[in-house]
């Protein structure tokens, strides 16, 4: 077939980019080299339009072993020869059209990017974004993607151990499906994904391949459209029981020495993998598709085994659970052996060249042949800086003045907003999903029973523990590009600092609309910024991720979401905090400044019906203290609760605080509202960042007070923890077990509705 710029335009490659193709390679390409363009130069792969502003994130320092884009995933230094290993990344597009498939095979990758590393994956974690809950279409969303998730997790014996769930009205036909992982390994057990020695055999290894998620690197860079669900075969189709074995086998096969390099065949499938393997150890390869195990192979004509796949579809499928594997030669046994006795397809498929080109043969006939440097990011895959603007929306936030929202004027109808935040999708209990998965295989999940903000993980042969975070409200990043990002960036290490960890590192999943529209790339490279900026105060390097451009619907963008996915490390598990009130007659404690400021919350957004509205004040000088206060206060055992003020404000960590021990709170806040001027809806509703409720012994309380006294830390008295009742401001509230049942039933009845 003649291969024109139409051509090229039907791959979604650009006009300028056929002609760049052509430049490259000297020559026209056929319609297979074009294929391997149009996914290697992807926005999923090439990261086209956002690698100017991800080289300005810090991608050095701190507990870092590998820079960011390196490897497969981040890999960061946790002591006495070990490492931790982790990343995010999304599925959204397979998601929204086969929300169960889709989940289920993001869940896979990540789990493959991990141990790809020769690390074994210890902790799973999602952040899910859907639209309008009371939607039936967005309930079927949830319910398969739910599905999707816990299947495949339970399945393959990797704990469910953390994550996040919103439900705003942008993400109704662009659901957002992000799955972290985390695994540890010893540090010299990692493998690269590098080629490299003229000669060493290259294997496939995994499951057999089809002709599921052809195309799917593609089909994850354009916009979701009312013709999208025509790419359903763009979808892929995974398997956890395969995926376990190939797990086991794979780490085996690292233990015998003989592996030179590994990587996952993910987005863009054996193209990718060999390409950028090759690329990185500066080799080539040479490669027989008609040795690539397929699901359906028969003999042709002329006596030639025949899968009926064509050398582009080879290529560019995104079958799961497979793997390339670069060998010592000589070795090759050894390899055979394993993956035979795990019952695993494993195939010779090629060898390492040192002409830096991929040669694709099948059946004989030369298919393609490519340098691999002109396919990957960091090499021939083009960069562009596109134009952004200010959204118009900014001058609108501009604009608000809180003094036109009324204030809550009495106990009573403080009361009753209350009773309708706790029951507010956002901030009610989410065990409607997470019930669904397995937070428990492996016995190294501490947080089943005792809750902290972030989930506390037990690195088992490394006497030590994790504490594990995804973060982002989008809302705040909404109104705010630049702060809400470093407000995502702060929350995380927040929750992690009050469970007694120590951040360390960051990965992050980029969620935004058309990168080719200037106020969504204002959005973009403002949070970047932010990002940044935010991760150099905390020490938390970013060790790599994931962007996910085009996530739109007919009505727009959906909200800006720089989902943060961060590590921290505790030397001692001794050191864990809960967020739980322990006893009755212990003291309840404000750490940081109550502010004047309903800014983007809940209240603001879902009870008063405000769509524009400022983020929420954050100052990161300020947070990065009170962090560090708190993290005084852990490692001296001075208090025994500690619970951050996120969504729904101060009230509804109040009672999260209760809700494990039914235990209740007496406060009095009439003559603090009074005293500094604070509203009463942004006092105990507000959103203000950079605020920790904390509890401790009355013996303890003077030594707090005078420890916040010398660091000029705010501090503020505010009641005591109860046997089980509520009272605010002298008015009796009832039993927090009535305040518990609202929180914990609100999904599951308007599920059932």
């Amino acid at each position: 077939m003649e291969i024109t710029a139409k051509t090229a335009e039907e791959l979604r490659l650009t006009a300028e980019e056929f002609e760049l193709i052509k430049q490259k390679l000297g020559r026209t390409p056929n319609f297979t080299e074009l294929c391997a363009f149009s996914a290697m130069w992807s926005e999923h792969c090439s990261y086209k339009n956002s690698i100017k502003w991800l080289k300005t994130l810090p991608r050095s320092g701190g507990r870092m072993l590998v820079e960011a884009g390196e490897e497969n995933a981040g890999l960061m230094d946790l002591g006495n020869g070990w490492g931790v290993v982790f990343k995010i990344e999304s599925h959204n597009h397979p998601s929204a059209i086969e929300p169960f498939q889709g989940a289920a095979t993001g869940v896979g990758g990540i789990q493959r990017d991990i141990f790809t590393m020769g690390a074994r994956p210890i902790a799973s974690l999602n952040s899910l974004r859907f639209g309008n809950i009371t939607d039936k279409k967005n309930q079927r969303l949830l319910a398969g993607i739910v599905h999707g998730i816990g299947h495949y997790g339970n399945c393959f014996g990797v704990p469910t151990v953390a994550g996040e769930t919103y439900f705003e009205d942008c993400y109704a036909t662009n659901p957002l499906v992000n799955a972290m992982s985390v695994g540890i390994v010893r540090v010299d057990k990692t493998v690269s994904a590098t080629a490299k020695g003229k000669g060493n055999p290259v294997f496939f290894v995994g499951s057999a391949t089809g002709k599921d998620g052809i195309g799917g690197a593609s089909f994850a860079s354009a916009n979701i459209t009312e013709e999208s669900a025509e790419d359903l075969p763009a979808v892929q189709v995974g398997d956890p029981f395969q995926e376990k074995k190939l797990l086991e086998a794979c780490l085996e096969v690292i233990e015998t020495g003989v592996v030179v390099g590994m990587q996952d065949m993910g987005a863009a499938g054996i193209i990718c993998s060999c390409s950028e393997m090759s690329a990185k150890g500066g080799v080539g390869m040479k490669i027989d598709l008609s040795k690539v195990p397929t699901r359906h192979r028969a003999t042709s004509s002329s006596g030639n085994s025949d899968s009926g796949m064509k050398a582009w579809e080879l290529l560019l499928s995104e079958s799961q659970e497979r793997m390339l594997l670069v060998v010592e030669k000589g070795k090759e046994e050894a390899v055979l052996k394993i993956f035979e006795k795990w019952d695993l397809p494993c195939s010779e498929i090629g060898e390492v060249t040192d002409d830096q080109l991929l040669s694709f043969y099948l059946n004989g006939k030369l298919e393609a042949q490519i340098p691999a440097h002109e396919l990957v990011l960091g090499g021939g895959a083009p960069q562009y800086e596109r134009e952004y603007k200010a959204p118009a929306y900014l001058e609108d936030i501009r604009e608000f003045n809180v003094e036109n929202i009324n204030d809550i004027k009495s106990n009573t109808e403080l009361k009753n907003v209350t009773e309708q935040i706790i029951q507010l999708p956002n901030i009610a209990n989410k065990r409607w999903i997470y019930q669904q998965y397995d937070s428990m295989v492996g016995a190294a999940n501490t947080s089943t029973n005792a809750t902290s903000d972030a989930a506390i993980v037990l690195a088992k042969g490394t006497g030590k523990a994790l504490a594990v975070t995804v973060d982002c409200n989008g809302r705040y990043v909404q109104s705010d590009p630049y702060k809400g990002a470093m407000i995502a960036v702060a929350e995380a290490a927040r929750n992690i600092v009050c469970s007694g960890g120590e951040p360390i590192g960051v990965t992050n999943c980029l969620n935004f609309g058309n990168p080719y529209i200037p106020e969504v790339y204002y959005q973009f490279v403002k949070a970047v910024q932010g990002m940044g900026d935010a991760c150099r105060k905390f020490n938390t390097p970013v060790t790599g991720g994931n962007v996910s451009f085009y996530n739109q619907n007919p009505e727009g963008p959906v909200y800006p979401t720089p989902t943060i996915g961060m590590v921290g490390l505790l030397n001692d598990i001794n050191d864990k905090m809960t967020l739980d009130f322990k006893n009755a007659g212990d003291i309840i404690v404000l750490i940081g400044t109550q502010k004047n400021d309903i800014g983007s919350s809940e209240y603001l957004h879902k009870i008063k019906g405000v769509a524009l509205s400022p983020a929420p004040m954050f100052d990161l000088d300020e947070e990065f203290a009170i962090q560090k206060f708190i993290a005084t206060l852990i490692k001296e055992k001075l208090i025994v609760s500690a619970h951050d003020i996120s969504e729904g404000g101060l009230m509804v960590a109040l009672l999260e605080s209760g809700f494990n021990h039914n235990l209740g709170f007496d406060i009095t806040a009439s003559t603090f509202e009074e005293e500094q001027g604070i509203r009463t809806d942004a006092f105990w509703l507000g959103e203000a960042q950079s605020r920790i409720v904390i509890s401790c012994s009355k013996e303890k309380l003077q030594e707090l007070k005078h420890k916040a006294a010398s660091l000029g830390i705010d501090i503020t008295f505010l009641g005591k923890v109860t046997s089980s009742n509520i009272k605010i401001n002298n008015e009796d509230w009832g039993n927090i077990e009535e305040w518990r049942n609202k929180y914990d039933t609100s999904i599951e009845k308007i599920l059932k509705e």
